[in-house]
């Protein structure tokens, strides 16, 4: 890929708005680094910087690693990837003294080295000597940085681990231990995952949770082998080896309700010499929960039966000095589901109406016009390319929703590995209620109820909503026409009169009520591991792409 292709990171505030193609993880790494310490080695960090028109900004930057002249960094660096500009990086290498943050003085850096993100991505894996001023050399110095694209769809997992009865490896205290996650790559090659936090004094520690992409963990493949890790933490960079195990993911999905994943910690040299060696201790695997990706799809009810939109009645009338009552509901509603969504991105869609430039029926259109590209950035794109939309299509009829469920549904089945295993679509329908197509669309949501995903409903207008509360299902469990029932329930229907002077908080609480329940049912079904049990109707309980 070209630098010219490249993007600017919205992050650096550079140029105007873009499509994000993906995330990227960079990690980082270093060797030979120049030893600016007495005493000790050097206690380098790794900062990020991104140009922005000329200047050099701090993005992030990497954990400190004690007295240590080849650290690997655990921290991952995330960046947005993005087209159309160059993204320039630089990264600056600094020995830290002490918690003082990183300073200016020339004796503190360690040698820095510019790219572009481009440049990273291409490659996969890039090899630099570092820099210091006027182009000098540091030494042998290298840092390698090695990159991997989050697409939409890899998803995330928290994994809890936690050990028992380690080897003492101290003798005035306790063992202060450590675990570290490799995954081990088609060319034998071992990539650092994760590094846990260090347990002061504890042979029994406990971990903190952790979240990381699958990618990143097994490259979306959950028979890879993993290569886990213990040591006892030493201050000189000195670790002792307490002892190591391998897994792979297969092997951890296998946790479930009141059961753990356990694995002796082995120390080989111990298992030569020893006759009764046993183990160095046991790690745990105490719980595992996917993080979900969430995608919202919006359509819109553009019948006829709405009204003329250049009639003051209309639920589509368009007034320039306050909201009609779909924007208002569009708002209100989008905005608490945004919360959820992990790019932000919305598939905003509408049906009923007759479209350009032939100006046919159609129950399935992108309302910006673009079928290759149906998105708009936040609720705020979704509002203007519906205000955009409006002036340019004909109310008709009839109000026929089970296309576009049928078309999100089929989205939702993607693929079946693991790769897809954490994202979930819902489908936010904006319509006055009158649906002509009910047969049809009663089958649609059967159909989507083996799928990925949940439909909100959401009524304008005064109209006579019993069809959609049919659709719910609250009062009886929905069946085809020819009486198949559905796998889950799905739909949630809200009818936004009650709502409009109600807080925000009771309204979301209304528009979520069922959807951690449908989504925990989904996952259920398809026999994957807990999804994160902690979901209620509140926006940060589903948890989005960590930043």
């Amino acid at each position: 890929m070209s630098d010219s292709q490249e993007a600017t990171s919205p992050v650096a505030g550079i140029g105007g708005p873009a499509a994000c193609v993906s995330k990227v993880e960079l990690r980082v790494s270093c060797r030979s680094l120049l030893d600016r310490d007495t005493l000790n080695k050097s206690d380098p960090c790794v900062m990020l910087m991104v140009q922005n028109q000329g200047q050099w900004t701090e993005l992030d930057r990497t954990e400190v690693i004690k007295s240590n002249l080849n650290p690997v960094f655990a921290k991952v660096l995330m960046l947005d990837y993005y087209f159309e500009e160059v993204q320039k990086l630089r990264f600056e290498v600094y020995d830290i003294h002490g918690t003082h943050s990183i300073g200016t003085r020339d004796d503190d850096f360690l040698g820095g080295v510019e790219c572009t993100l481009g440049q990273i991505v291409a490659q996969k894996k890039m090899v630099k000597p570092l820099l210091l001023k006027y182009g000098k050399y540091a030494g042998k110095s290298t840092i390698t940085i090695h990159a991997e694209e989050i697409s939409g769809n890899n998803g995330y997992v928290e994994l809890s681990f936690c050990a028992k009865k380690l080897d003492d490896k101290d003798l005035f205290s306790k063992s202060d231990p450590f675990l570290e996650i490799y995954r081990i790559n088609d060319d034998g090659t071992e990539q650092l995952v994760h590094r846990t936090e260090v347990i002061k004094n504890n042979l029994n520690p406990v971990w903190e949770p952790f979240k990381v992409s699958l990618i990143s963990l097994c490259s979306c493949d959950d028979e890879r082998k993993l290569k886990c890790l213990v040591w006892d933490y030493d201050s000189r960079g000195k670790h002792d080896f307490i002892g190591e195990f391998y897994t792979n993911f297969k092997e951890m999905q296998k946790i479930s309700s009141g059961n753990k994943v356990t694995w002796d910690c082995i120390n080989p040299k111990y298992k030569l010499k020893k006759k009764n060696y046993k183990n160095s201790g046991l790690v745990i695997l105490s719980d595992l929960k996917f993080v979900m990706l969430l995608s919202l799809k919006v359509a819109i009810d553009f019948t006829a039966s709405n009204g003329d939109p250049r009639n003051s009645c209309s639920l589509h009338y368009i007034n320039p000095y306050q909201p009609n009552e779909y924007l208002k509901a569009l708002i209100a509603v989008g905005e608490i589901c945004q919360d959820y969504d992990s790019d932000k991105r919305f598939s905003a869609l509408g049906f009923g109406a007759r479209i350009p430039p032939n100006y046919e029926v159609s129950h399935d259109f992108a309302i910006n016009f673009n079928p290759e590209d149906d998105e708009c950035e936040e609720i705020q794109g979704v509002v203007e390319a519906y205000q955009n939309c409006l002036p340019k299509i004909q109310l008709y009829g009839p109000t026929n929703v089970a296309p576009i469920i049928s078309r999100i549904a089929k989205l939702a089945a993607g693929k079946e590995p693991i790769k897809d295993a954490s994202l979930y679509h819902i489908l936010l329908i904006l319509t006055d209620g009158v649906v002509t197509d009910m047969a049809d669309t009663r089958e649609a949501i059967v159909r989507a109820s083996y799928q990925p995903m949940s439909i909100i409903i959401v009524g304008v207008g005064n109209a006579d909503f019993t069809d959609m509360e049919i659709l719910d299902g609250d009062d009886g469990v929905l069946r085809s026409p020819k009486g198949e029932p559905v796998l889950r329930d799905i739909v949630q229907f809200v009818p936004f009169r009650d709502f409009k002077t109600a807080s925000p908080a009771a309204l979301a609480k209304c528009v979520l009520a069922e959807v951690p329940k449908q989504v925990v049912e989904y996952f259920s079904h398809k026999a994957i591991p807990p999804i994160n049990p902690v979901l209620n109707s509140t926006p940060n309980s589903i948890a989005n792409t960590p930043e």
